[in-house]
């Protein structure tokens, strides 16, 4: 059902419930500019620049992914700079374990080849440098902060719900998504209206008029 509202009426359904901050950062871009819509409960993965034998690779970010269950979008949060987070073949095995799409406060590469697996994503940047040896996963679904539009972050829970489109990426606290989506919907519809009516002949003040 998210899947068929758009960011910009989730946001003003925030703002009437007094909920201002909750719109990531312009910076975030859909990968490819095409990618389809965002959309899931988060799960969060968190990591720090922290140097080590590239042999050896990230143990926790595979402990981490293994957690992932069908509907999640996994949120990717740290202080990495430059590198990728993830590539294909992560963003092909969390699509395995029934992942949606992941939001990356970060880079991504491999873009192309997600994109040939419908696997949506929204970063920060595109890099072709990889993690290894560089960052490292250091906790999962624990409270994480992400670069924010109206505020410098926002906390993404683990179980916040995740929208993304090509006007950008909101986070919709756990505890009232179901409020949130129904009114959201409820606009779409008030707006479908609008449009039907303009389209028909009514003027813009016509349309204020009828429906506020």
């Amino acid at each position: 059902r998210f899947l068929t509202v758009g960011t910009v009426n989730v946001a003003d359904v925030l703002d009437t419930m007094g909920y201002f901050d909750q719109g990531l950062s312009s910076e975030f871009s859909p990968y490819p500019a095409n990618s389809e819509k965002l959309a899931g409960w988060a799960y969060t993965i968190r990591g720090q620049m922290t140097p080590y034998a590239l042999e050896g690779g990230d143990p926790e970010k595979m402990k981490a992914c293994q957690g992932i269950t069908p509907g999640q979008v996994t949120v990717w949060s740290g202080d990495g700079e430059g590198i990728c987070y993830i590539g294909e073949l992560i963003a092909f095995g969390m699509k395995e374990r029934g992942c949606v799409g992941a939001l990356i406060d970060g880079g991504v590469r491999d873009i192309r080849l997600m994109a040939e697996h419908k696997f949506p994503v929204f970063a920060r940047y595109r890099t072709p440098i990889q993690s290894l040896a560089r960052w490292k996963v250091n906790s999962w679904q624990v409270p994480v902060s992400i670069s924010g539009a109206t505020s410098k972050c926002v906390t993404v829970h683990p179980g916040d719900f995740i929208l993304g489109d090509e006007d950008g990426v909101i986070v919709i606290p756990s505890q009232m998504a179901g409020t949130v989506l129904a009114e959201a919907e409820a606009l779409t519809e008030k707006e479908r209206q609008i449009r039907a009516d303009l389209k028909a002949g009514l003027t813009l003040a016509g349309a204020l008029e009828k429906y506020g």
